[in-house]
Formats: C-alpha cells, sequence, structure tokens
C-alpha cells in the first residue's frame, strides 16, 4: 500500500522565489515558509520588509535576499549556486518575477516587446534551466511553479484605466505568459523522468501595487471579487509541495472562473 505524503509539509526543504518583495510574490514565499520552507527571495526591490515579517513569525524557517536583474545569467547563476551551497539542494523554484506593459500593438516598440518578453519568459527559462541543470536532477526532486497569466490564455482580460492607452495588458504580456505556459509543458515532459515536475498558474484580477488603478469589470466573473495575493500562493504553495507528485505540465487558473472553458 502506498504510503500517502505529508501534504503541504516543506520542512527543510530550499525554495527560490522571484519577484518576491511585494505582492503575490512575497505571498507565496510567505505561504512557503509558513509551511516549513528556508526561502531565497528575489527582487530588484528590497526584500526587507518580507523577510522581516518571515523571520518574526517563523523563526525556524532561514532567508536569503538577493537584488538582482534576472535577464542576466550570470546574476541567476549566482542566485543558485549561493543557494545550493547555503542548504546543500534546490527543492522549489517559483518564478513569479514580471512586468506588464499596456501599450497597444499600434504604439509598441521594439523595447516595449523585449522588456515583457526578457523578464517574464527570458527571466523563468534562466531560472528553471539552472536550477534544474544539476542540481534537481542530481539529487532526484525538484518542483518548478511559473506563474503565468489568464492573460496568456485569454489574450488579456478587459479593464479600464483613465487617462492610460488601455488597461488592457497589452500584446507583449500576453505572448511572454502565453509562453510561460508552453515552456512550463515543455519541461514537465522533460524531467518527470528525474523526479521533477513543472506546472504553472495563471491568475485573474488581482489586487496588487499593478493592477491598484484599474477597473476590472466583474459581472461575468462566478467569484465576483478580485482575487488576493494570498489566493495564488496557495495554490503555489499545493504545486509546491510532495501534495502535487503526481501533477505535472498542469495551469491552474485562479481568476475566480473568468477562464472556465
Amino acid at each position: 500500500m502506498l504510503e500517502l505524503s505529508k501534504n503541504h509539509d516543506l520542512t527543510g526543504q530550499a525554495a527560490i522565489v522571484t519577484g518576491a518583495a511585494r505582492g503575490i510574490g512575497a505571498a507565496c514565499a510567505y505561504a512557503l515558509a509558513r509551511n516549513g520552507a528556508n526561502v531565497v527571495i528575489v527582487d530588484l526591490l528590497s526584500a526587507e520588509e518580507i523577510i522581516n515579517k518571515i523571520n518574526n513569525d517563523f523563526p525556524n524557517s532561514e532567508t536569503a535576499s538577493y537584488q538582482i536583474d534576472i535577464r542576466k545569467r550570470e546574476e541567476v547563476q549566482l542566485v543558485i549556486d549561493e543557494s545550493a551551497n547555503k542548504w546543500g539542494r534546490i527543492d522549489i523554484v517559483v518564478n513569479n518575477a514580471g512586468t506588464c506593459g499596456r501599450i497597444g500593438l499600434d504604439n509598441m516598440t521594439d523595447d516595449d516587446w523585449s522588456r515583457d518578453l526578457d523578464t517574464n519568459l527570458g527571466g523563468t527559462f534562466l531560472f528553471t534551466q539552472l536550477a534544474i541543470h544539476p542540481h534537481m536532477i542530481n539529487q532526484g526532486y525538484g518542483k518548478i511553479v511559473n506563474v503565468s497569466s489568464i492573460a496568456g490564455i485569454m489574450g488579456g482580460p478587459t479593464s479600464n484605466h483613465e487617462g492610460a492607452e488601455s488597461g488592457r495588458s497589452g500584446p507583449a504580456y500576453a505572448a511572454s505568459k502565453g509562453g510561460v505556459i508552453a515552456f512550463s509543458k515543455w519541461v514537465a515532459k522533460e524531467v518527470g523522468k528525474h523526479g521533477i515536475t513543472c506546472n504553472s498558474v495563471a491568475p485573474g484580477a488581482v489586487e496588487s501595487e499593478m493592477t491598484k488603478s484599474l477597473n476590472y469589470p466583474l459581472d461575468n466573473q462566478p467569484i465576483k471579487r478580485m482575487g488576493s495575493a494570498e489566493d495564488i500562493a496557495e495554490a503555489v504553495v499545493y504545486l509546491a509541495s510532495p501534495a502535487s507528485n503526481y501533477v505535472t505540465g498542469q495551469v491552474i487558473k485562479v481568476c475566480g472562473g473568468l477562464a472556465i472553458g
């Protein structure tokens, strides 16, 4: 008879979360630490606030932080190497860091396009590649959780932003998040034989710094409220935990039902 998994117990595991100084990333880092993981917080911004919160609430979970540009391989390599040296392993990578341009196709420049693609998809590629090879493969276990968006499924939900060209996320953002989903499925097929899973979470409209000036119509949504960062974090914890050991290549839409179908 198979032994039941220990649900969401992450005690002693090492987790890296990108874009974790605030918003969804900070909620993910906090939730992972709550479940026992040691957490590395990666962001361009200072992570002092969330680091202090985790250290105060969960003193048994160790933390580290890095302010880097996730588009640069040498900086990502530094985080991976030092994290592996500190804890002897890398169990979980949550690729959450991202940018969201709202410029329409007609006015989009090459730089606008590259910013979202290089950050959202390029940073996900780098952390995934460098964590899997060789660390997760050598230990025969690993969890990659990539934060996509329903924009990568639907092409961008409608929203309004007074005074701006559009409240709707732009084509580069949609393309990058759709790419994250396709990339996650490809990786899942490649590394399952090594005991590694790769899944993605696709949030809908979530209350955050990125969306605070936007107005999302909720009439067509079965759950008629904006999502919270904690809503997304709970899905991430599930995919990062032993509870999901037989789940890979999947997209969990955490969107209040907006993207049903």
